[in-house]
């Protein structure tokens, strides 16, 4: 069997179903914190409920589509991840319609799911790739996620509209029930074309016997990615990256909506998303010759300088187009560098379950940073809550800094 053929499809289904899903996610999360304060009020201090919600799902949804995945391969993995992502919709459509927040909040949970498996899918691409082209093949489904992902804000409004005028609903039912149908297409894609299943073809080429390998525990897993400082580095420089994003972009909305920029706000998300997905071929390519930590670094130094420019924007909404931008690419950096560097520091037998238990931090921490950005933002300001996102990045660049440092002097001495 033509391996690399193999790899070259793979990636093209997996693109596929990254460009459709990642416009499901960005459309509709995008009025996530408006529903909550639609239902609870305008000053509600609750507004990055919505985002946590979504996040703290997908961080659940990493590890139970991971261990399905270590059992029966990315395949059936996927097509789960994106079945409940389409029930998950339609109950938050059903949510915001009805202002329901109890409904809203379980189908938002659920709704991560389709985030979950956007995730796991760089994951996906990397099964057949050389050790020295793992970069640029993850950096591939992210760069997917570009097109659809800016795309999705955009339509926020003609969704509004449409389900407004079609149908009588409620301004802010559309873009969940429009979205969750955008991931008809992402289940049909994996479940129809990824054939070979990557997972599965990658351990039978390792002489194993397919459904053999069982996952591993929570607990081990995390053993496993911790045993090493790379991993420790690598973990942490996920977990710091989506925090500071998270906590940042959640906020930027309710923010602009409060100094009467609401309609400026969809653009600068899609300026976000742009620097998350557009530049990770680069990205990708800069990790695999310039090594994992020196990516890592590069992304704090962005993140740092993203979030000074948010704290300083107050009123300048201006300000908020290029801090977005940085926050994105910076976030494309960590996300890359570490999850190489992760692929890179645990062997193939706990490979795929250490890979749902860091993004299950990762995306844990990161709605625990969306949950607090409302409270810390209503209590302080945006400025402060982008100065405590500011301290998290300068200390994951002390840290990796320290590191690349220290290996320096050793191959020295």
């Amino acid at each position: 069997m033509d391996i690399e053929a193999v790899q070259r499809r793979t990636l093209r289904v997996l693109v596929l179903g990254q460009l459709a899903a990642a416009a499901a996610l960005s459309s509709s999360v995008t009025v996530g914190a408006f529903v909550v304060q639609r239902i609870l009020g305008q000053s509600t201090p609750w507004g990055g409920i919505a985002t946590a919600t979504v996040t703290i799902g997908t961080a659940f949804m990493a590890q139970v589509l991971s261990r399905r995945m270590a059992r029966a391969g990315r395949r059936i993995g996927l097509v789960i991840g994106y079945a409940a992502a389409i029930g998950g919709g339609l109950l938050a459509g059903f949510g915001a319609e009805s202002k329901s927040l109890f409904f809203f909040v379980i189908g938002l949970f659920v709704y991560g799911s389709g985030q979950a498996s956007n995730l796991l899918s760089r994951y996906a691409a990397t099964d057949l790739a050389p050790a020295d082209q793992r970069g640029a093949a993850m950096s591939r489904i992210l760069f997917a996620s570009t097109f659809g992902a800016v795309l999705g804000p955009v339509l926020v409004l003609p969704a509004q509209a449409a389900g407004e005028n079609w149908f009588g609903w409620d301004k802010y039912t559309g873009p969940w029930v429009f979205g969750a149908l955008f991931f008809v297409f992402s289940l049909l894609n994996a479940a129809l074309r990824l054939r070979p299943d990557p997972l599965t073809l990658a351990r039978e080429m390792r002489g194993e016997v397919v459904g053999s390998v069982a996952p591993i525990k929570i607990r081990e897993s995390f053993r496993h990615a911790f045993a090493t400082p790379n991993g420790r580095v690598a973990v942490f420089a996920m977990v710091i990256a989506q925090m500071t994003m998270v906590a940042v972009m959640t906020m930027t909305p309710v923010h602009l909506k409060a100094h009467d920029h609401e309609s400026i706000s969809s653009y600068v998300v899609s300026l976000h998303i742009a620097g998350m997905y557009a530049f990770s071929p680069w990205v990708g390519r800069y990790a695999d010759r310039q090594g994992r930590l020196r990516t890592i670094q590069v992304g704090a130094v962005m993140l740092a300088a993203a979030t000074a420019l948010s704290a300083l924007a107050g009123d300048a909404h201006v300000l908020l187009f290029p801090a977005l931008w940085l926050l994105g690419v910076g976030w494309s950096f960590g996300l890359i560098g570490g999850s190489s560097l992760l692929i890179d520091s645990v062997s193939e037998e706990s490979r795929v379950s250490v890979q749902g238990s860091a993004d299950m931090a990762m995306s844990f921490f990161g709605g625990l940073a969306g949950f607090s950005s409302g409270f810390i933002r209503k209590a302080v300001g945006y400025h402060v809550l982008s100065t405590f996102a500011l301290v998290l990045a300068l200390a994951l660049a002390a840290i990796v800094t320290l590191m690349a440092d220290s290996r320096h002097r050793v191959r020295v001495g």
